[in-house]
């Protein structure tokens, strides 16, 4: 999944099939600025940037 910190319009549908947002951070965004932080590098195979470091969420919740 991508959290977006920014507007993607190229994720919306219909360009490459789309991708549907099914949540928004309501509270802990200091965690979300933490991870937009981190060193990143090229994956073509993935499609852009990634963690140099695996990044693991360990706590989310729903309501």
């Amino acid at each position: 999944f991508f959290i977006n910190v920014v507007d993607n319009a190229a994720l919306n549908y219909p360009s490459n099939g789309g991708y549907a947002v099914f949540g928004k951070v309501i509270e802990g965004m200091d965690v979300v600025d933490k991870i937009k932080g981190v060193q990143t590098r090229a994956d073509s195979l993935l499609g852009g940037d990634v963690p140099v470091e695996p990044i693991t969420i360990k706590s989310a919740s729903a309501e």
